[in-house]
C-alpha cells in the first residue's frame, strides 16, 4: 500500500508522485530477459488485445515490465503521462466500467479511512494527512489478504456443487457423479447391516 497525504491531487501532484513511486517500484524489480524488438512488441500487443481503446505504440518498445491497472479518470490518460509509462516499460490499462477490481481498491481505502480517523480529532488537514500515511505503514507492516468474493462468487460456487463431483478429494472433478464398482469392504458393511 503506497499512500501520500495531500491538500489536493491535479494530475500534476498525482503524476509526480506516481512516477516517484514507479521509478522506486520498478529499480526494485529483476532485470527483463533479453527479447529481441520483435519478442518485446508482441508481448506488448498481446496486452492490448481485446482493449476497446487502445492507445498507440511507438516503434521502439522497451521491455514491457509491469501492468499498471487504473480506473478510468481521464486524467489517467494523458499524452505526457502514457508516454513516461510506455518508456518506462509500464503498460496502462483500465478497470472495466463497474469491474469489482475497483470495488476492492475502494474497499481497502475505506478500510484505512477508518481505521486511521477513528477515534482521532484532528485539529488540521496535516493530521489526517499523516494518520492515514501511519496507517498504511502499519497495514504493510502486517497485511490482511483479500479473497475475491462476492455474489459473484457465490453463484460460481452454487454453480460448481450443482454441476461437479469431486473425484477423490483432489481439485479434479467430474460433471456426472462417477460410480465405483463395490468392494468387498463394502459388501461386507450391507452384510453387517441387514444382519443388525
Amino acid at each position: 500500500m503506497r499512500v501520500k497525504g495531500v491538500a489536493g491531487a491535479p494530475n500534476t501532484i498525482l503524476h509526480a508522485w506516481l512516477e516517484t513511486e514507479l521509478t522506486t517500484i520498478l529499480a526494485a524489480l529483476p532485470d527483463p530477459p533479453s527479447q529481441s524488438e520483435a519478442e518485446r512488441c508482441a508481448t506488448w500487443e498481446r496486452w492490448q488485445a481485446g482493449l476497446t481503446i487502445k492507445f498507440t505504440l511507438p516503434e521502439r518498445l522497451p521491455p514491457l515490465r509491469m501492468l499498471l491497472v487504473f480506473d478510468n479518470l481521464s486524467g489517467h490518460k494523458t499524452p505526457a503521462l502514457v508516454l513516461w509509462l510506455v518508456e518506462h516499460g509500464v503498460m496502462p490499462l483500465d478497470t472495466p466500467l463497474s469491474g469489482s477490481w475497483l470495488n476492492m481498491a475502494e474497499s481497502i481505502q475505506r478500510i484505512l479511512v477508518r481505521r486511521a480517523l477513528e477515534g482521532q480529532t484532528p485539529d488540521t488537514p496535516e493530521d489526517i494527512m499523516r494518520w492515514l500515511e501511519e496507517t498504511a505503514r502499519g497495514w504493510n507492516t502486517d497485511p490482511t489478504p483479500f479473497v475475491w468474493g462476492g455474489k459473484r462468487q457465490l453463484r460460481r460456487e452454487r454453480s460448481r456443487r450443482r454441476h461437479h463431483h469431486a473425484l477423490g478429494g483432489s481439485g479434479a472433478y467430474a460433471r456426472r457423479p462417477v460410480h465405483r464398482r463395490p468392494t468387498t469392504l463394502d459388501q461386507w458393511r450391507r452384510s453387517c447391516q441387514v444382519t443388525h
